[in-house]
């Protein structure tokens, strides 16, 4: 079934703080704007986040007031569970196929919780990239906007389907919805489709699969946030032991010709951010960074330089070459640079700093886009094609909203 909407507008595909930036920009300055996420909720990769910088905020901050813009902002029509299929036409036209996956929950949800009750499946929680489980009707997160649960069907039995639907008294369960594919008409297109973190398990030296005192930098996040799967205890998966020392593995799969060969610009600073949070909670357990180089540029260099100050956390310049896994923990093997001494540190939980990859990367030659040699959009005013965000390069928080904001205005200005 297709809908046909006719709007020359801009189309924001993405729905994390660089696409949110960039449709309230456009919006905000007249433009029609269709806004779409291809997971069940808006906020990206920043709403997996503990806190994030300059001032160290939790998500809420800067996602809750652009939540609230969009919710206010009758230009921008938004859609979640929804991808491009296909792009055709030029700059000032093009036609673009979207397809909307089912939700099976309908707009007639209030979020009553009452459907959770009586669902007895569950499912891996992905928001918590797995560490813990969801009911197999769920909100993605407490904070996740659209305020909507969404039903994997799939991992529910017929009875329990039943007595879902039989629980909402708003008949918001809806098992026979079906994909919905419409198509809009749109002047310029953002590509603002984010990162995924690079997958841990390429790295056959660090043993990501072979033990669960080795975690990712964005698994850490999740660990720390308030909201996680262990609301807010830095705890080792699959034991619950409270770790009382740790390591963190710099640059796990970037800078390398094998993997990721740029640098992912967010590495360090995510491994600083997430030292504090250790601190907070184990003051005294002692910490080890084992790094290539250290990138904190500009005003964060005051804030690597007070934590390197702390006795107990120790920088050790030199790429890790293996992690080998204990019975209670893991050692971890690298060569200092500085000294030429080989160094073997055993630690409770070891933490990958893990790079960041372009998500759109697989897909971006289907859909006609233009990309680099490390799979990242290029962008191209002319054409109407312009990319945001991390689909740009490897950015932080900031980098990313200033980078949506010269998106959506060469969007707007797009087949003029």
């Amino acid at each position: 079934m297709s809908e046909q909407i006719a709007n020359g507008a801009v189309l924001v595909v993405g729905g994390g703080i660089s696409g949110l930036t960039a449709a309230l920009e456009a919006a905000e300055v007249g433009k029609d704007v269709f806004l779409i996420e291809k997971k069940p909720s808006m906020g990206g990769r920043v709403a997996q986040l503990n806190q994030y910088f300059p001032k160290l905020c939790p998500p809420s901050c800067g996602l809750e007031i652009n939540f609230k813009r969009i919710k206010d902002n009758r230009k921008i029509r938004m859609y979640t569970m929804t991808e491009v299929k296909s792009v055709s036409g030029s700059a000032g036209s093009y036609e673009v196929t979207c397809v909307t996956s089912p939700r099976y929950v309908n707009n007639n949800c209030t979020g009553c919780d009452a459907c959770t009750e009586v669902c007895v499946e569950e499912r891996d929680d992905d928001f918590n990239f797995g560490m813990g489980k969801t009911k197999a009707i769920y909100r993605p997160h407490e904070m996740s906007f659209p305020m909507k649960y969404v039903l994997d069907k799939n991992a529910c039995s017929a009875d329990t389907l039943d007595k879902i639907k039989a629980a909402c008294k708003y008949d918001a369960i809806d098992t026979d919805m079906e994909a919905k594919e419409f198509t809009v008409n749109v002047d310029s297109i953002i590509w603002a489709t984010g990162w995924n973190p690079y997958d841990p398990t390429k790295l056959d030296n660090l043993k990501y699969n072979e033990s669960n005192a080795i975690i990712t930098n964005m698994e850490m996040e999740r660990l720390a946030a308030p909201n996680g799967p262990t609301a807010g205890k830095i705890l080792r998966p699959g034991d619950d032991k409270e770790p009382e020392s740790f390591a963190f593995v710099q640059c796990a799969g970037s800078r390398d010709e094998n993997h990721l060969e740029y640098c992912s610009y967010i590495c360090c600073m995510a491994s600083m951010k997430q030292i504090t949070y250790i601190r907070e909670r184990y003051p005294e357990a002692p910490i080890y960074v084992f790094y290539i180089d250290l990138r904190t540029p500009g005003k964060y260099e005051k804030f690597r330089e007070k934590l390197m100050s702390d006795p107990n956390t120790h920088f050790i310049k030199g790429k890790v070459a293996d992690i080998i896994p204990e019975s209670d923990g893991v050692t971890v093997v690298a060569e200092n640079a500085v000294t030429g001494e080989k160094v073997q540190q055993k630690v409770d939980m070891a933490v990958l700093a893990t790079g960041m990859e372009p998500a759109i990367k697989s897909q971006a030659a289907g859909l006609g886009l233009d990309i680099d040699s490390n799979g990242f959009v290029v962008s191209n005013p002319a054409t109407g094609m312009i990319s945001a965000g991390c689909a740009k390069k490897a950015a932080d928080v900031v980098t990313s909203a200033q980078s949506a904001t010269a998106a959506a205005l060469k969007a707007i200005q797009a087949g003029k």
